[in-house]
């Protein structure tokens, strides 16, 4: 009977489950339905006629659509496209009334009937107060733009073929239907069973409204109510199925009471008839027990003929077994009966042929072992690039022929000791590659510098991976590498051309941009050869076109001058905080607030500081200079971002760029400042190029400009691997 009870109680709480869950969609519509009433309607309700609301209902598909007003500390309703639903009151409406004034506050309704999102509420499925004869679905959005708070509604009955309403008991119906011996099952409210019943006025009618009744579905014909209201308290208190015996209705009834305790915690009463239940729990037991007599008397009379039988065959099937153990899988076994013993026979026949087979391919595959194995370190040994293989101590276990002719060491020199190659400064550079990949990352193409055993410094690209065993788990770790200097030295040939055909067009725009401030000092010192003096207003003008001058000079020098570069990690997040600080007082002079963010996971970068500085100094005074006279509000932003980059934005509220002088941004002396040079993007642009970042912009006319640099983050490390580092 509990099996009976339990799998009929999860076929209506799983239709239960269907109907909340279609009752939670009709939830969901009625919000976006709110949602797109507030964006055509006007947020002043006086500007909003009740016929609009009628013409907005029709266009949503919605059955009504009410705007509700807080006025004099009570909820009316003001518009309508019913004209039954204006004027009316919440003050009476329980819970309803609660979730409407939190609402109204912007706070979160806490009510636990109905569904309560944000900015938004739905209440159960009930009656309608304007019209009993009606059973709807309202949903209420209010976000503090409008003075009105929405009310949309369906007709819970047509909106959904699903029976919302009576779905469920039609499904109980039907389950009492098909078992005889089940009288009825009966959904209990534990809040309002055994209490007086809650009856309200609508229209003058009285209504027993759906989220107050005691019997939430099914039927009560077989009653018990004192008894059954302490079942059902003990069964939700217990969180288990409870049972009673009581007579009703001229019959011995078994009900068994089943807590449900997701969502709004009910119980389920299902009712069983005692004599119909065991009448075929009596036949069961008689027939069984003939049933069980004959097998064991005719199990006594067999038992003496199969046992001889099993014995001989069981002997040819161990003789068998002896012969394989020793090697021999060829003798089968001649016994072919199609009893079990025969099946075992011809089981054992076939594991024997089996392992010849596999035994064979053992053969086989360890000889295909063999030649894969001199195949592949005959590869190993004869590529150009140099392999090495470490243990989890960084101590080499393996090395290839190649890496003896590229590095100078030989086998022998270098197993069982950490690898002799690598420059001191990069120690904390193979420490971040080694622990990137005892992360589960592989690291392809890596360039970087590496000593051979006479001290020559080469320049190498590197493919570093882990090699695991049958489990999975790391064992080793091995690095390819391959001699790259003919190539560095070509690209830096490559490099060097292209800075002098650069320098060739920056020296023609510095000739341009000079020639106007010289010929300003020529005037005014034949000025001076022509009157013998110059005027106070007039040197000064001459001083400025020779800081003019001395500025293009010296933005052209760090363009063209090579400079000794130290790469080191660092944290990104205090160097953009402490610019950031530096310019707040030049922001402030400017009318400019400054909003700082950054994200306190983001990773360390492998950078030279100062000219990271550089680029965000000259970053951010573009931002304060693109907002003049005043106001405004400069964003600067750091934070992670994908493919292990690290990103960091600058964004103004200025007066933006258009879109033919985007791509010009970084071309040298285009600007649109009055007192600007247009060199100072492109050194930017160079200094992020050579950190192997980006440098992008996105601006519209009118809003401001987006300014966005992307570093690559280095690798993590790992504390115990670093300090046992330091340690050594």
């Amino acid at each position: 009977m509990r099996s009976i009870a339990e799998q009929l109680v999860v076929s209506v709480d799983s239709f239960e489950n269907v109907r909340v869950q279609i009752d939670i969609e009709l939830a969901e519509q009625l919000r976006f339905a709110a949602l797109a009433a507030k964006g055509r309607l006007d947020p002043d309700i006086r500007n909003i006629s009740n016929d609009d609301l009628i013409n907005l209902s029709k266009e949503l598909g919605l059955h009504d659509i009410t705007l509700w007003q807080r006025i004099d500390d009570e909820i009316v309703s003001v518009r309508s496209s019913n004209k039954e639903e204006l004027n009316l009151n919440s003050s009476s409406w329980d819970y309803w009334n609660t979730a409407f004034h939190q609402l109204m506050d912007l706070k979160p309704v806490t009510v636990k009937e109905g569904l309560a999102m944000e900015h938004f509420y739905s209440g159960p499925i009930n009656y309608a107060v304007s019209n009993p004869n009606e059973i709807n679905k309202w949903g209420y959005y209010y976000d503090g733009s409008t003075n009105y708070m929405i009310n949309t509604i369906v007709n819970a009955q047509q909106t959904t073929k699903f029976n919302l309403v009576d779905g469920t008991n039609t499904l109980v119906k039907q389950l009492v239907t098909f078992q005889n011996s089940l009288l009825e099952i009966t959904g209990f409210n534990p809040d309002f069973f055994g209490k007086k019943k809650i009856i309200k006025m609508k229209k003058d009618i009285p209504v027993y409204n759906l989220d107050v009744r005691d019997i939430m579905f099914g039927e009560y014909t077989y009653s018990n109510p004192d008894e059954d209201a302490v079942h059902i308290q003990t069964a939700l208190k217990k969180n288990e199925m409870v049972f009673d015996k009581f007579e009703a209705n001229g019959k011995k009834v078994i009900r068994s009471f089943i807590p449900i305790v997701t969502g709004s915690p009910y119980v389920i009463g299902v009712a069983f008839d005692e004599e119909e239940l065991m009448k075929p729990l009596r036949q069961q037991l008689l027939v069984h027990s003939l049933i069980s007599l004959g097998l064991v008397l005719l199990a006594m009379g067999a038992s003496y003929i199969i046992a001889g039988y099993m014995l001989r065959s069981l002997h040819e099937i161990m003789s068998k077994v002896n012969a394989m153990s020793i090697g021999n899988f060829s003798a089968p076994i001649s016994i072919r009966n199609k009893d079990e013993i025969g099946l075992l026979a011809a089981r054992v026949n076939s594991m024997g042929t089996n392992l010849l087979k596999y035994t064979t391919q053992l053969k086989d595959t360890a000889n295909e072992l063999q030649s894969t194995k001199q195949y592949l370190e005959s590869f190993v040994n004869n590529t150009s690039d140099a392999i090495h293989v470490v243990d989890l101590d960084y101590n080499i276990i393996q090395v290839n022929n190649a890496f003896e002719r590229m590095y100078g060491w030989k086998m022998d020199e270098v197993l069982g000791h950490p690898t002799p190659n690598l420059p001191d400064e990069y120690a904390s550079e193979k420490l971040a590659i080694m622990n990137k990949v005892l992360y589960g990352d592989s690291v392809t193409d890596y360039e970087t510098v590496h000593l051979t055993k006479s001290g020559e410094r080469i320049d190498v690209s590197m493919t570093v991976s882990a090699i695991r065993d049958e489990e999975e788990q790391i064992v080793a770790i091995a690095t390819i590498s391959r001699n790259i200097t003919s190539r560095k030295q070509a690209e830096e040939m490559l490099r060097r051309s292209e800075k002098l055909s650069i320098i060739g067009q920056l020296a023609a725009g510095v000739a341009h941009e000079v020639r106007n401030p010289l010929t300003t000092l020529r005037g005014f010192v034949q000025l001076h050869k022509q009157t013998g003096s110059l005027s106070e207003t007039h040197l000064d003008l001459m001083l400025s076109e020779l800081d003019d001058i001395n500025m293009i000079v010296s933005e052209f020098l760090v363009l063209a001058k090579p400079q000794a570069n130290q790469y080191a990690r660092v944290e990104i997040v205090p160097i953009i905080r402490d610019i950031v600080m530096i310019m707040e007082s030049e922001a402030r002079l400017n009318g400019v607030m400054l909003s700082y963010e950054a994200e306190e996971n983001t990773p360390d970068v492998f950078v030279v500081g100062s000219q990271i500085k550089q680029v965000m100094i000259n970053l951010i005074k573009n931002g304060i200079e693109a907002m003049p006279g005043g106001g405004g509000k400069l964003d600067i932003r750091v934070a992670p971002a994908d493919k292990d980059e690290v990103v960091i934005q600058v964004i103004d509220q200025g007066y933006g760029i258009s879109e033919e002088d985007l791509p010009r941004l970084c071309e040298p002396f285009f600007t649109s400042k009055s007192q600007g040079y247009g060199l100072g993007l492109m050194v930017c642009q160079q200094i992020i190029d050579n950190h192997k970042g980006s440098l992008s912009f996105c601006s519209t006319l009118g809003e401001g400009t987006c300014v966005e640099v992307r570093l690559p983050a280095a690798p993590p490390l790992d504390t115990d691997a670093t300090a046992s580092s330091e340690d050594a």
